[in-house]
């Protein structure tokens, strides 16, 4: 390891990389320090202290804790994944924008395009509402959350927020171009990690006060460390399919004749489903508190969708399993693998090149993607579980409450949940664990290309440099 973080400094190219995506995640937690004019820092601390365990502390996480200060990157990079989102969908099925999908880099940099307006514009919807949430939001019935409400606050905290947006979604680009990694990905990952050392202060805190045993601490870690453990096993695995090249002669030379396997991950989509069912499920929530007030429509639907109910567990595992097929489906045209075997003399064994190399491709892709959309699913329900267990007040059985048939039977620990910290939870672990696969492979292809060796290595390098 040691050996192969000295690889990453003696090659420049790779150097200038990591220090121009580690300065500019610098600047981005510079702006957690940067609050938007016009809010009561305490009184707003103090709430989000109260509603952590929520969808609120979901937000604030992806936006690395921006938005419980509400700092001019209170909004983070959600509104960009909600629009990237919307084009994706659009993609299906409008016609201008698939033809646009299939027109090569001009086509990717005019949806990429879009993809900044769309930004832009739910940025300006998501702060306006959110200015109008705080002006009417109180703490205790004793002081306001903003200390001069009016169109004037409005209009700042609109102009404050989505430049902030704009600004980080500037800083994603220019990290995926210039630097190392997926720039959108690395920002999350840089706002969840930062995060960390205050779960770890709050849960020795928790021991030393003894509102948590230290066998349950020790359990956390080794929870932790299983969890860790199977995200690694699960993003490594592969369904290696068999792929035979017949012999073919070009000019006086023979090719092919040799086989080999074409790899499908058992999780294609990576952490996108679980962001993206995130951002989605957390849209209708924010839409039903702004009017929940005189609504009593729009209160119970607040109500339905608040953490660990059972609609939003039920919504959070659909749009989870959604995204796993929609984006591998993106991301991998079985139409287009087979197409591109058949025309280099390529076949499976047993198969057909052509239609039925496609729709074999397709039956197993779809088999191993429900496995890796079951597992994403499991995974990001472990925060909920941790902190506040699972809400189920409205499901009955046998005529009983099942909250009641709990309670009687010494299982309330599974509605109330452990208490534990927010960041210890599975999507925090998952988005963390994944990125950092993510980034450690695109860092080891760059080691093996300059014949260095890379951080699965034994040590030492492979080819001696040229002097």
């Amino acid at each position: 390891m040691l050996q192969s973080l000295k690889n990453i400094w003696e090659i420049p190219d790779l150097r200038k990389r990591v220090l121009f995506t580690l300065g500019l995640l610098g600047v981005y937690r510079l702006g957690a320090h940067v609050p938007t004019p016009g809010i009561n820092s305490k009184a707003l601390i103090d709430f989000f202290e109260q509603n952590r365990g929520n969808w609120m502390g979901l937000v604030d996480m992806f936006s690395g804790g921006n938005l419980g200060k509400v700092t001019v990157f209170a909004l983070g990079i959600m509104p960009y994944i909600s629009a990237s989102i919307i084009l994706q969908l659009l993609t299906v099925v409008w016609p201008y924008l698939e033809k646009l999908s299939k027109e090569g880099e001009l086509g990717r940099r005019k949806i990429t395009q879009y993809t900044r307006y769309g930004t832009v514009v739910l940025s300006i919807i998501q702060s306006l509402g959110i200015a109008a949430y705080l002006e009417r939001m109180t703490l205790q019935d004793k002081f306001h959350i903003v200390d001069h409400p009016g169109i004037g606050f409005k209009l700042m905290c609109v102009l404050t927020l989505t430049t902030g947006t704009a600004f980080i979604m500037w800083l994603g680009e220019q990290i995926t171009d210039r630097g190392i990694g997926n720039g959108m990905s690395l920002i999350i990952f840089a706002g969840i990690v930062v995060g960390f050392p205050r779960g770890l202060i709050d849960t020795a805190q928790k021991v030393m006060r003894q509102e948590l045993s230290l066998i349950a601490a020790l359990v956390l870690v080794a929870m932790m460390v299983f969890v860790i453990g199977i995200i690694v096993f699960v993003e490594r695995g592969q369904r290696r399919i068999t792929v035979q090249y017949a012999k073919r002669v070009v000019g006086r030379r023979m090719y092919g004749g040799q086989s080999t396997h074409l790899p499908l991950r058992v999780n294609t989509s990576g952490v996108i489903p679980v962001i993206f069912a995130s951002s989605i499920i957390a849209f209708p929530q924010t839409i039903a508190s702004f009017f929940q007030a005189n609504n009593p429509w729009m209160q119970a639907v607040s109500d339905q969708l608040r953490w660990s109910m059972p609609l939003y567990n039920l919504l959070y595992i659909a749009f989870i399993i959604f995204f796993c097929y929609f984006y591998t489906a993106i991301v991998f045209n079985p139409d287009d693998v087979a197409e591109n075997m058949r025309k280099y003399g390529g076949f499976i064994p047993g198969i057909r090149p052509g239609k039925k190399t496609a729709e074999h491709l397709d039956h197993i892709l779809g088999r191993i993607t429900f496995g890796g959309a079951v597992y994403l699913a499991i995974v990001a329900l472990l925060p909920e579980f941790l902190i506040a267990g699972f809400r189920v007040d409205p499901i009955p059985v046998i005529g009983i409450p099942l909250d009641n048939f709990l309670t009687q039977n010494n299982l309330d620990w599974i509605t109330r949940g452990l208490g534990l910290n927010f960041y210890f939870g599975g999507t925090s672990l998952l988005i963390v664990v994944g990125v950092a696969m993510d980034t450690v492979a695109q860092v080891e292809a760059q080691l093996v290309m300059r014949h260095y060796e890379g951080f699965g290595g034994k040590g030492g390098r492979r080819i001696r440099g040229r002097r």
